[in-house]
């Protein structure tokens, strides 16, 4: 089998979260709200929304402005976001004693979030 290798522009910079706790719906309802939006308005939107799922979400867009800026050189306010995706994960199965000796199943979701930040300026 052939793997092609996927060039990645210049001015593409990319941070991935896995396994955060949390619904893929839940975090897809915040990630709809910031895709194709500059870094400032992002920041802005994410930390006055009243949704869990933002805090997550603004950590992992702080840590994609630092690898735009620590890794490539460019500058954090000529960025914004261009691709932002969030995948289902693992379900975390657990067992709750109920009585009588039975027992219920907890799922506790998790899911895989994305973010791709591009310069403006090229």
């Amino acid at each position: 089998m052939i793997k092609k290798l996927w060039k990645r522009s210049r001015t593409e910079v990319k941070a991935l979260a896995q396994y955060i706790d949390m619904s893929v719906f839940k975090a897809r309802r915040v990630i709809d709200q910031i895709r194709g939006r500059s870094y400032e308005e992002t920041l802005m939107i994410l930390e006055l929304m009243p949704y869990r799922a933002s805090y997550p979400i603004l950590k992992l867009v702080y840590s994609a402005a630092a690898n735009a800026s620590h890794n490539m050189g460019l500058n954090e306010a000529d960025s914004f976001i261009s691709k932002a995706e969030v995948n289902g994960g693992v379900i975390v199965k657990k067992l709750r004693p109920r009585a009588r000796g039975r027992a219920y199943a907890i799922k506790r979701p998790t899911c895989h979030i994305t973010i791709v930040l591009k310069d403006k300026s090229k």
